[in-house]
Order: structure tokens, then C-alpha cells, then sequence
């Protein structure tokens, strides 16, 4: 079997490319041909599978980033039709492969969420903006090919976003939740961790930690995050935010202006994160807009309850009151109860164990046997791997 795999460039923190390490390794180990086509896999994991460089030129201080996009897709297209392939699946919305993995979500979606905290002028600029534009036209293109035989959806929720915004019938929508490596995130590998890493931040054995991990404070609701913690009738509870952004030093003055210098730690971005899934007592991602957060699959494996909002595909793993809660992301008042109230499971081992009892089933070694499934379901003809 001959699959290429397509994405335009690698983020060593993004999750869609994680998923795409994964599915080249389960691939690779199942003995099939890979070619991944890609603008820049620099810095990435290389073994097994064949990179194809595809960086054809853009007008970049004219077109912006609908150009890049676009001449990326018109290359990828090329190379689809040229390679033999048996099966193109593309992580980008690109007309014409027959499997999309949708772990950017919808981006229909993205803008009706986004737009609930938009000003009238903003949503005007943001439904004129020549990116917006091109990206709802090229997904809703590639919705309606006909070369489109399945879409990958890491959550429920995206599934069902997509058959709300583009009609999709159910059985071409295949939800396929992103592995975790459930061995190395492992509660007792991270509570191995939790003396020493909370040394490190200076915390008392009974001070609640509430941990973030992500990149894209505002679409990942930082702000919103650090006005229901001044809010919490827990004023002991310290945040610990892991991540990168250009926006990190606004976070940083909103936090002092809201009095939480005391009580929220910027750690950045950090390659190794288990030591802080270990000194916390809980993870929190009150995102405007989050597919299927790997960084809420690791909290969870790693026996971390878990708050987050409607509008993350992460909310089908929680139990109210049990290992988490789920709120609206822009209602500030019950995410602080809900913080609250996580600062109290967080020293509960049943709700630990609920907590992990959620992802236990979704290993490196599940998802990929569930790739190979569809993609032997797709290609009835091909050898056996």
C-alpha cells in the first residue's frame, strides 16, 4: 500500500503535527509506503517515510497567507495525481484527496465561535479578510469532491460540525480520536515527578496547582482563564501557563492588573511536560475553539481532572463532578466555579482514576490500528501490511 500524507510544515508544539508523527510511525511499523509532502519538516522525526519538498513560490507580501496556501495546494495536487498513490490523505483542505483529517476542525465553525466575542467592525473585517474567504471556499470544495471518500474527525464534536455546516453523511465521517502514549503518560510516572517539580515552583504540598498547556492564548482562553482565577473563593490556588504566544507579555500585564502576580507562573514553551502534569492537581482549557487537544488526552492519561469548555472536542472525555466540569468558554462566573471545584478533585484519587479510566482505551497502538482499518476498508484491492 502506497499513502501519501500531506501537511504543509512542522510546529514541534502543534498538535495536528504530533498526529502526524504518530500516524507516519504506526504506518512505517505496518510496512507500507509513505511519502509525506510538505513546505518544511525540518526539526521533525524522519525515519521510514519519504519527504517530498513542495515549496512553490507566493506572492508573500502581496497574497499573504491565502496565496501561500493556495500555491501549496496547487503543487500538492500535482504531486497527488502523479504519485501512484493508493490512498492521498491530506491534513490541509486541499480539493481532491480522498481522506481529510480534520485536526484543524472547521473552520466555518472556528469563525461562528470566534465571532462571539468580536466587535461589529471586527466581524465585518474578519468576514471581508482574503484568508477567511479562501479557506471556507477551499473547505467547502473539498467537502463537496467527489475524490473525498472519508474524513477523519478526532472528536465527536468535529464530526458533528461537519455534518452540520456541509452535510456529510455519517458513515463518511470516521471519528478517530489522536493517540496518547498511555506507558510514558502514566499516573505514576507523573507522580513519580511531583515532588521535585513542584519544589521547583516553590508550592507547599497542599497549595492546588491548575495547569495549562497550549499555544494561542487568546483562541485557547487565557484571558478569560486568568479573570475567573481572581474570581475563585480559592485565593490560594496557583496557575502554572506552559506554552508559546506573541501575545505572552499582554497575559503577563493582564495577570498584574488583575492582582494574580503572585499566583500565576509563564513557564513557555517546554519540550517535556510530564513534570508539570505531575505537580498539578488539575488541567484547565477553556478554549474559544480545540478539536481534540492532545495536551487534554495527556492531562487526563496522566490522572489530571479536567475543565474545559463546550466548544473543545475534549468535553466528550469529562464527567460533570466526577473528573471534571465543561462550561461555556466566555462565562467567566462558572468557570470560576468550576476552578474551584477542580482544586477539590484534584486531591480525590477516584476522580484521579476517573480522570485516567476516560483515555485508558485511546493508545498510540489503538489509533493506528483504527488508520489501518480504514484505510484497508478504502482500498479493498491493496496487500495486506
Amino acid at each position: 500500500m502506497k499513502i501519501a500524507i500531506i501537511r504543509q510544515r512542522y510546529n514541534p508544539y502543534g498538535g495536528a503535527e504530533r498526529f502526524v508523527e504518530r500516524a507516519l510511525g504506526a504506518l512505517v511499523a505496518e510496512g507500507v509506503t509513505v511519502d509525506l509532502i510538505t513546505r518544511n519538516w525540518d526539526g521533525a522525526p524522519a525515519a521510514g517515510f519519504s519527504q517530498i519538498s513542495c515549496d512553490p513560490p507566493y506572492a508573500r507580501w502581496w497574497g499573504g497567507r491565502a496565496a501561500r496556501d493556495r500555491s501549496f495546494a496547487q503543487a500538492a495536487q500535482a504531486l497527488m495525481a502523479a504519485g501512484g498513490y493508493d490512498i492521498t490523505q491530506s491534513h490541509e483542505r486541499i480539493p481532491g484527496c480522498m481522506i481529510f483529517r480534520a485536526g484543524d476542525g472547521v473552520h466555518a465553525a472556528w469563525l461562528a465561535h470566534r465571532s462571539r466575542q468580536l466587535s461589529p467592525l471586527e466581524r465585518l473585517a474578519q468576514n471581508c479578510s482574503p484568508y477567511h474567504r479562501y479557506v471556507l471556499e477551499a473547505e467547502r470544495r473539498m467537502f463537496a469532491h467527489p475524490a473525498l471518500r472519508a474524513v477523519i474527525c478526532n472528536s465527536a464534536m468535529v464530526a458533528e460540525e461537519i455534518r452540520q455546516h456541509y452535510g456529510l453523511a455519517p458513515d463518511r465521517l470516521q471519528v478517530i480520536h489522536n493517540g496518547v502514549d498511555t506507558a510514558f503518560f502514566h499516573p505514576e510516572r507523573a507522580a513519580a515527578l511531583r515532588q521535585e517539580a513542584r519544589a521547583r515552583l516553590e508550592l507547599d504540598p497542599g497549595t492546588p496547582l491548575l495547569l495549562f498547556v497550549g499555544s494561542g492564548f487568546a483562541r485557547k482562553g487565557v484571558p478569560g482563564l486568568l479573570q475567573a482565577l481572581a474570581r475563585m473563593q480559592r485565593q490560594d490556588a496557583q496557575l502554572l501557563i506552559v506554552g508559546a504566544d506573541r501575545k505572552l507579555n499582554a497575559m503577563q500585564r493582564l495577570a498584574a492588573r488583575l492582582g494574580l502576580s503572585q499566583r500565576v507562573r509563564f513557564a513557555g514553551p517546554q519540550r517535556e511536560v510530564l513534570p508539570w502534569y505531575g505537580a498539578a492537581d488539575g488541567f484547565v482549557l477553556p478554549t474559544l475553539y480545540d478539536p481534540g487537544p492532545n495536551a487534554a488526552l495527556e492531562a487526563l492519561a496522566c490522572g489530571l481532572p479536567l475543565v474545559t469548555s463546550l466548544s473543545c472536542g475534549a468535553r466528550e472525555w469529562v464527567q460533570e463532578g466526577v473528573n471534571g466540569w465543561v462550561t461555556d468558554a466566555l462565562d467567566v462566573p462558572a468557570l470560576a466555579r468550576a476552578l474551584d471545584g477542580l482544586c477539590e478533585l484534584g486531591f480525590q484519587a477516584p476522580a484521579r482514576a476517573a480522570a485516567r479510566a476516560a483515555v485508558a482505551e485511546l493508545s498510540l497502538e489503538a489509533m493506528s490500528a483504527r488508520l489501518v482499518q480504514l484505510y484497508r476498508a478504502l482500498v479493498p484491492q491493496a496487500p495486506r501490511v
